[in-house]
């Protein structure tokens, strides 16, 4: 049997595991009394515990480490900028990528032409020919493409997974990246999005919801990605009829761009789109309750995601093709519909941006929003199915605490629910926290984590390339798949082999030499799976079958194990 089939066969096997997985199968996991909720909080509250983690919590208190990651700005996390620092894109602001990665106006223009003169016979070469001559003529001091802006950023999204000792810190920017997610490749989002991350979500994270849900409102990113920056009031005084350009003067919109487009339908270049399509636009209006707040059954109708539009129209975007400057949000009046909406039954008065704000407090404190939010951070530290108990508690300290997120999910976390055995390895790791949990267990250093990135969104997950507004699904049926567990599995071989190109891995270091088979098996798993084996995973790697196997090929298939893959 070939390696190809032999590792298909394996993937099948494991999404059987999977999907199959009772309690019975789960509480075949050895679970040490004393160590079993340590691993259990670095599986939840981290990516997954390092070489000696669990002893160091054990000697620090669980408690204290909780506490700890609860406060981030109390850990040093200094080594990571070390990581970081070979990505040349990263902390560059929004400016400086557009100048320093991105083609001029001019370049584009050029590239059009020349595509349409060579027709549909335009081969893959004949465009890079073109794009690498136009660059040469209108750029020619470009230090690389927009394909490396968005790949420094998924690298450094993977580095400060595996290396940051703020852990819970990433994995809640990651939840609320997810959760206000924005596509990377929608128009100039690829260069927005850094900026989002690094100056609207992480100073957020930890706050209260409504000043995070009002930094994603006002930002370039958002407006550009649910395209409220082209929203216009079908009575906005941008609309009336105009007497020559000096009515547009007046009305202050010279440097605004003013076009619309169809919901869904493919973003034009900034500034670009025909004027006279300008209208108002429900895309924004419709995620902010659905996704951001209420949740789908949160009680809105139809009426009032046309009312919430209207009360948005005019939060727009300035700056976004102006090189020299940071896009900015900016209300425009002259984009404003005028009159009064009412929106959940509040009545809001006409009063231009404040309108918008109104609706963002009415939001932020509506009792759905702390059910949703609360029901959305339990499931995602507790169970996909999480104790109605806890969210109803959870529910309460958002409400109680003004929407303070640390007190919220400090309730989760420390919470019976949270401690109890019960939902131990009940999750299955999202293809990110695979890979991350990967390195960390195995003690791999990354030095280039290009072919990493590439390996996840072979899983199924490019990250910040997340098309639809409602991010990747955060319940363990949707990572269960055969060509999902299948590139798992053959990442985890090559991980353990080698192979992965960028990663160093040395398997034979986790193991005795000339050890028995059942030794190197002990040895392995408790450096790559301190919970341990369950006996199912054991016999596999103990069976006659596997007798010649290498400690490579053992560490590989403990890392691809169904055993690894929960959390």
């Amino acid at each position: 049997m070939t390696r190809s089939r032999a590792l298909r066969r394996l993937a099948m096997l494991l999404a059987s595991v999977l999907l199959t997985a009772g309690a019975a199968a789960l509480a075949s996991l050895p679970q040490p009394d004393q160590d079993a909720t340590i691993i259990h909080a670095l599986n939840r509250l981290a990516y997954g515990p390092r070489p000696g983690e669990v002893e160091k919590v054990r000697k620090l208190g669980l408690e204290h480490w909780i506490d700890l990651q609860l406060h981030p700005d109390r850990i040093s996390d200094k080594a990571l900028g070390s990581r970081l620092a070979p990505l040349a894109t990263v902390g560059l602001s929004t400016p400086d990528l557009m100048r320093e990665y991105d083609l001029p106006r001019q370049a584009k223009q050029e590239i059009a032409r020349r595509k349409a003169q060579l027709g549909a016979n335009a081969s893959e070469d004949d465009l890079e020919q073109l794009r690498r001559e136009s660059a040469r003529m209108y750029a020619p001091d470009l230090k690389g493409s927009p394909h490396q802006v968005i790949e420094n950023l998924q690298e450094a999204k993977l580095l400060r997974a595996v290396y940051s000792e703020r852990q819970l810190d990433e994995v809640l920017v990651d939840f609320w990246m997810n959760h206000f997610n924005v596509y990377a490749q929608k128009g100039p989002d690829k260069f927005l999005i850094g900026e989002y991350e690094r100056t609207t979500i992480r100073p957020h994270a930890w706050g209260r919801f409504e000043d995070l849900l009002r930094a994603t409102a006002e930002s370039p990113a958002m407006l550009f990605y649910l395209d409220n920056w082209l929203s216009t009031g079908p009575d906005a005084p941008a609309n009336a009829p105009r007497r020559g350009s000096r009515r547009r003067q007046d009305a202050g919109l010279a440097r605004f761009p003013m076009a619309g487009r169809r919901a869904g339908g493919p973003a034009p270049d900034a500034g670009a789109a025909p004027r006279g399509q300008r209208g108002l636009n429900e895309n924004y209006a419709r995620e902010i309750m659905e996704l951001h707040t209420l949740g789908v059954d949160g009680g809105y109708t139809q009426k009032d995601v046309t009312e919430v539009a209207r009360c948005f129209t005019g939060w727009t975007i300035t700056g976004l093709r102006d090189e020299h400057r940071d896009p900015e949000f900016a209300f425009v009046q002259a984009l404003h519909e005028p009159g009064d909406k009412v929106v959940l039954g509040h009545t809001i008065r006409s009063g231009g941006q404040s309108e918008g704000e109104d609706v963002i407090h009415i939001l932020a404190t509506h009792p759905a929003t702390a059910r949703f939010i609360a029901a959305k951070l339990a499931r995602r530290f507790v169970s996909d199915t999480p104790p109605p108990a806890l969210v109803e508690r959870a529910a309460a300290t958002f409400q109680r605490t003004d929407g303070d997120i640390r007190s919220v999910i400090e309730t989760i976390v420390k919470s019976p629910e949270f401690l109890d055995a019960d939902p131990r390895d009940a999750k299955i790791k999202t293809p990110l926290e695979f890979v991350a949990s990967a390195a960390r267990a195995s003690g791999a250093t990354i030095v280039d984590a290009s072919e990493a990135v590439r390996r996840l969104s072979d899983m199924g997950m490019p990250l910040y390339m997340q098309q639809p507004p409602t991010g990747y699904r955060d319940t363990s049926d949707a990572w269960v798949s055969t060509g999902g567990l299948l590139a798992r599995l053959d990442l985890a071989l090559d991980l353990a082999a080698g192979r992965l190109e960028g990663v160093e891995f040395h398997a034979d270091k986790l193991a005795p030499r000339h050890a028995s088979q059942a030794a190197t098996v002990d040895s392995l798993a408790a450096r790559l799976l301190p919970a341990g084996l369950s006996s199912a995973t054991r016999a596999s790697l103990e069976a006659p079958a596997t007798a010649d196997l290498d400690a490579e090929r053992l560490a590989g298939l403990i890392l691809g194990s169904p055993d690894f893959q929960r959390k």
